[in-house]
């Protein structure tokens, strides 16, 4: 099994070819179909280039990808292949270009292997709001994968593919990362191009990366950031550079340490590290966030806004799902979208619709925004005295298949996670430990903006020096 990027590259170095790396991942695949992460396997494909990138091997011109097994969240457009947000109002629509991030993979001669299940349009942090099923943990597969790149999180913990991208809105790459034991790297927002990622929340909405290995998760954000002519929010400057000489500056919330949905093991676990961190020649601090309980109202008042907003294109006239039962405009716009959504879309798209509402405005939204602005403040001021906060993925670990029904509930698994999100900086979940109930969790790292590099050397050195 291939499942890092250097075992790919040892194996192509040694005469494998392209080819059979291919067919190795189309096996595994066919044996873990129960756990339903994939939406489509692009067999075809997948096979086709792989035989054209071993020509290129053996002529000396393959990119820096080339072998690599790549799956793609089914909200990233592929052109010629079908882009559904696991939804049925998209299902069978057929993508007309490809996203710039997944384009700069290609040119690497990375292999597409498939699209790869999620939460509906990405709303949901288990990924059982699908049209296609609810994905399963392959860790146990009783257990959720976390969301809502579900599907991204396990082809790759799994070995499907080798890495996977997903999307991150209000921690959809972190979370199911935590849950899954593998890295998920949430970038700066607007450090990957959101063009041809499909919107959710277009001002939270940043394209993320799974991997089995840290230095991976480098490799493909080396080769996929940077400014993008067709979106106006990617940020032209080149990421910060790190001194890899200066000491660790290391900071902890006080507010997300005691907080009383956190699992008493994972909160022990933390707490260890920061013990073995103080022990050491770095500098570690602790600081008070007292906006910690107004993230995730702020968040849902905003992103589900912008989803009012993103989805109202799906409407049973210009493209997708049509409800056979309309007649007039006025039904075919009702029935197609109340036949096309599912439930979490639905009372996610009424929620945003209501918090826009004359009279309503001021009270949700634009106080929403304000929360905002205070919480990227006080983030960018901590961020001044320490380069990195540390704190739990999660609040627990995950739990079984169709086990919490309460949306609110649901909603708050997003609690240390939406805290990136909001104020637009890079976080990445690592793994950290294994819990008695057997399931993994993650660590949570965040950096100032534009500093993933120092976030990269920070992971490593926690990694590798302190997670002992």
């Amino acid at each position: 099994m291939f499942r890092t990027i250097a075992d790919i590259k040892h194996a192509i170095e040694s005469g494998t070819s392209a080819a059979s790396i291919v067919e190795e991942s189309l096996s595994r695949i066919k044996k873990s179909k129960h756990l339903n992460a994939f939406v489509e396997v692009f067999s075809d494909t997948a096979r086709e280039a792989a035989l054209k990138i071993d020509v290129k091997i053996k002529n000396g011109t393959a990119g820096k990808l080339a072998g690599v097994i790549l799956g793609i969240k089914d909200n990233i457009c592929y052109e010629g292949h079908k882009v559904s947000a696991a939804s049925k109002i998209l299902d069978s629509f057929q993508s007309l270009y490809t996203a710039t991030v997944l384009q700069r993979l290609l040119d690497e001669d990375a292999i597409v292997i498939g699209r790869l299940n999620c939460d509906e349009f990405a709303m949901g942090s288990t990924s059982e709001t699908s049209f296609y099923g609810p994905v399963k943990n392959n860790i146990n597969s009783n257990f959720v994968p976390g969301g809502s790149s579900g599907g991204s999180a396990v082809a790759v913990s799994s070995g499907m593919c080798t890495v996977s991208l997903g999307s991150d809105t209000g921690g959809s790459v972190r979370q199911p990362a935590s849950w899954t034991n593998t890295f998920g790297l949430k970038p700066t927002y607007g450090r990957l191009s959101r063009y041809g990622l499909i919107a959710y929340g277009s001002s939270f909405d940043q394209i993320g990366i799974f991997a089995n290995d840290l230095n991976d998760v480098k490799v493909i954000f080396d080769l996929t950031q940077g400014r993008d002519s067709m979106d106006s929010t990617s940020i032209a400057a080149e990421p910060l550079p790190y001194d890899r000489t200066r000491p660790l500056r290391f900071g902890f919330l006080t507010e997300y340490m005691n907080h009383e949905g956190l699992d008493v093991e994972i909160k022990e676990k933390v707490n260890l590290l920061k013990g073995a961190l103080e022990k050491e020649n770095v500098e570690v601090n602790e600081f008070s966030f007292p906006y910690l309980d107004y993230l995730v109202p702020t968040y849902y008042v905003l992103s589900t806004a912008e989803a009012s907003s993103n989805l109202s294109r799906f409407d049973g006239v210009h493209y997708g799902f049509r409800s056979g039962a309309a007649k007039g405009v006025e039904e075919t716009y009702k029935n197609s979208r109340s036949e096309g959504f599912g439930e979490e879309v639905k009372r996610r798209i009424m929620t945003g619709t209501f918090v826009l509402s004359h009279g309503y405005y001021d009270a949700y939204y634009t106080k929403a925004q304000k929360v905002r602005r205070l919480a990227q403040k006080a983030t960018n001021e901590i961020f001044k005295k320490v380069d990195v906060l540390i704190t739990p993925t999660t609040a627990s670990t995950a739990f079984e298949l169709g086990s919490i029904s309460d949306p609110v509930q649901l909603y708050l698994q997003d609690i240390f996670t939406v805290h990136a999100n909001i104020t637009g900086h890079p976080a990445i979940s690592i793994p950290f430990g294994e819990h008695t109930n057997g399931m993994p969790f993650g660590l949570q790292l965040m950096s100032a903006c534009n500093e993933e590099e120092k976030l990269m050397y920070y992971s490593e050195a926690v990694q590798k020096y302190f997670m002992k």
